[in-house]
C-alpha cells in the first residue's frame, strides 16, 4: 500500500455512498475508494450524516444521559449480562456488566423491551428512527464496499433481515444504548488502572473485543474509541470526530463472508476519569446482523473471481458462528495484511486488484465424506424450511446440548414449533448438521432421487474421522433417529405436496 497510504482515518459523506441508477459518479467512486482504503489501513472509517440526520443522534445521546442518570446505582441480579452467545439474537432492554463497567439498553425491533424491576420506566427516546436512520446507513456501506469487491448489487440480501420486517419477525440488527463508567454504577474497579490521576483505562484483558457484526456503526458523545491499525498500533478514532460524524468499522461476520478479504476491527474504550463527567461516556452503537436462519458463505466471492482459502470453503450457519469463540491472534496477520488497492481502470471503473492467496488457483478439493455431510445437510435444511414456509412457520433450532431438556416437555421453547412442523417425538429439534451423519444419508437417499453414495464416500466417512467401533456404537442411535424422522417427514410432506 506504499504510495495509497492516508494520513488518518478515511471521511466520507453518506450521502455519496448511496447507490444510484446508471454508471456510478465520480464522488461514488471516490467515496468508495476513500472507504476501502480507511478499512484496509485503520479496519475503521468516518462516515458524515446530513445536518438533520446529525441532530437526530446528538438528540439520542441527550436522552442516553438522561436515562442511565436515573437507573438504580446497583442494577438487579437478572439485569447482570452473563455474556451468553446463545442470546445474541434474543436481547432487549437493559443489560448491565459490571466487570465492564457497562450499561446496555439494546433496542431490537419485533421484541418488546421488558423493565422486570420497574414497570414505570421509559426507555431512551428516539430510538426507533435512529434504528431506521443507522440500518440504513449501514446497508449502504455494505453495498459500497461489495462494489469496491467486484460483487453484484446487494449480494447479502439473503442474508440480511427483510425491510420492513415481516409480522411476528424480531429484526437480527440491534441498536444498542450503552454508557461505559457512570460515576454511580458499581463497577469492577479492581479490572481498571490509573495514569497520570486523570485517565483510567480498560484493563489488558478487555483490550480486544471484537463485534460478530456485518458493519457496526458507533456515535459516541466524548473521545475514547480505539481500533487496530494493520500495523497492531492502537489508534484514537473518535478524537476529533464532528457533530454530524459517527464511526464504522467491519465485524466477523463479514469478514468470514469475504473470505477475509475486510478484516474486522479489534477495539477497546477508554473510560476518562475528568472532573464534571457526570453521565460517563456514552454511545450509540449499531450492529447489522445477519439472520440466524441463514449461512455465511464465500460463494459471492467465487463467482467475482476472488481466491477462497480453505478456512472459508465451507458454510458456516449463522447462529453456529455467533456461538463459537474466535480468537483474535488466529483470525488474520495484522502486519501482513495488504490486500487492497486503489487503481481505476481505463473505463472509470472501479475494479479492485487484490493479491491472490498462494495456492488460491488450486484449492484442494473437498473430502468425499465432508461433501457427503454438506449435501445431506442442505438437502435436509431445504425440506425444513419448505415445509416450515408452506405451514407460514418461523423456524428456532435448538443446540443440541439445550434440547435434550426439551425433548419431553410441552413448555419448552421449542414445543410449538415441534408440534406445528410435525418434528418426531424422542428426536432433538436441531439444525440439521447436528443429526448423526447416517440419518443425514439416509435422509439424503430418501429425498434427493437418483442419489446414492458412492464406495469412495463411504470409505473416506469411515477413515476421516471416526473409528469402526465408535460408528458401531452410534449406528442403533442414529438409525433410529433417521427412521423416525423419515417417516414424519414422509407423513407431513406428503400433505403439503398437491
Amino acid at each position: 500500500m506504499e504510495g495509497n497510504d492516508l494520513p488518518s482515518l478515511g471521511r466520507v459523506k453518506l450521502t455519496d455512498l448511496v447507490p444510484s441508477e446508471g454508471l456510478p459518479s465520480n464522488s461514488y467512486k471516490l467515496s468508495v475508494s476513500t472507504l476501502s482504503q480507511s478499512l484496509a489501513q485503520y479496519s475503521a472509517a468516518i462516515i458524515q450524516f446530513p445536518a438533520s440526520d446529525g441532530a437526530l443522534l446528538r438528540s439520542g445521546l441527550d436522552s442516553a444521559h438522561l436515562y442511565f442518570q436515573q437507573k438504580a446505582a446497583y442494577p438487579s441480579s437478572e439485569l447482570i449480562h452473563t455474556n451468553d452467545s446463545r442470546e445474541w439474537c434474543k436481547t432487549s432492554g437493559y443489560y448491565a456488566d459490571p466487570q465492564l463497567w457497562l450499561e446496555t439498553y439494546d433496542y431490537r425491533p419485533g421484541l418488546t423491551p421488558a423493565e422486570p424491576s420497574n414497570g414505570m420506566e421509559f426507555p431512551p427516546g428516539g430510538l426507533p428512527d435512529i434504528f431506521c436512520l443507522l440500518g440504513k446507513a449501514a446497508r449502504d456501506l455494505l453495498d459500497a464496499i461489495s462494489y469496491y469487491l467486484n460483487l453484484r448489487s446487494s449480494p447479502f440480501t439473503e442474508i440480511l433481515d427483510n425491510v420492513p420486517l415481516r409480522s411476528h419477525e424480531i429484526s437480527s440488527s440491534v441498536l444498542s444504548v450503552c454508557c461505559h463508567g457512570r460515576p454511580s454504577f458499581p463497577g469492577a474497579q479492581h479490572n481498571l488502572t490509573t495514569q497520570d490521576d486523570s485517565q483510567l483505562i480498560m484493563f489488558p484483558d478487555h483490550e480486544h473485543q471484537v463485534d460478530k457484526s456485518l458493519i457496526s456503526i458507533v456515535k459516541p458523545d466524548k473521545a475514547g474509541f480505539h481500533v487496530r491499525d494493520f500495523h497492531g498500533q492502537w489508534i484514537l478514532v473518535d478524537g476529533d470526530l464532528g457533530l454530524q460524524e459517527a464511526i464504522v468499522y467491519p465485524g466477523l461476520a463479514l469478514y468470514q463472508a469475504t473470505a477475509g478479504y475486510v478484516n474486522p476491527g479489534i477495539h477497546r474504550t477508554e473510560i476518562n476519569n475528568m472532573p464534571g463527567n457526570i453521565y460517563g461516556r456514552c454511545s450509540l452503537v449499531f450492529k447489522l446482523m445477519p439472520k440466524s436462519m441463514t449461512s455465511l458463505s464465500c460463494s459471492e466471492m467465487r463467482a467475482a473471481g476472488h481466491g477462497v482459502e480453505a478456512q472459508f470453503q465451507l458454510p458456516i450457519p449463522v447462529d453456529d458462528f455467533m456461538q463459537r469463540s474466535h480468537p483474535t491472534d488466529k483470525l488474520f496477520n495484522r502486519n501482513a495484511f495488504q490486500s487492497f488497492s486503489f487503481p481505476t481502470a481505463q473505463d472509470g471503473s472501479m475494479k479492485p486488484l487484490m493479491r491472490r492467496r498462494k495456492n488460491n488457483t488450486r484449492c484442494k478439493p473437498l473430502p468425499p465424506s465432508k461433501r457427503l455431510r454438506l449435501e445431506a445437510q442442505r438437502v435436509l435444511k431445504d425440506r425444513v424450511q419448505e415445509i416450515a414456509d408452506k405451514k407460514g412457520i418461523k423456524l428456532r433450532f435448538c443446540s443440541l446440548k439445550e434440547c435434550e431438556n426439551h425433548i419431553h416437555g410441552l413448555d419448552s421453547p421449542c414445543a410449538n414449533i415441534r408440534m406445528e412442523i410435525g418434528w418426531p417425538h424422542g428426536v432433538p429439534f436441531v439444525h440439521p448438521h447436528d443429526l448423526p451423519n447416517k440419518a443425514k444419508i439416509g435422509f439424503l437417499e430418501t429425498y434427493e432421487p437418483g442419489w446414492t453414495a458412492t464406495h469412495d464416500m463411504e470409505l473416506s466417512l469411515t477413515e476421516s474421522g471416526q473409528a469402526s467401533q465408535q460408528l458401531a456404537n452410534c449406528n442403533c442411535m442414529s438409525r433410529l433417529c433417521f427412521i423416525t424422522l423419515t417417516q414424519a417427514f414422509i407423513k407431513v410432506h406428503s400433505t403439503l405436496t398437491p
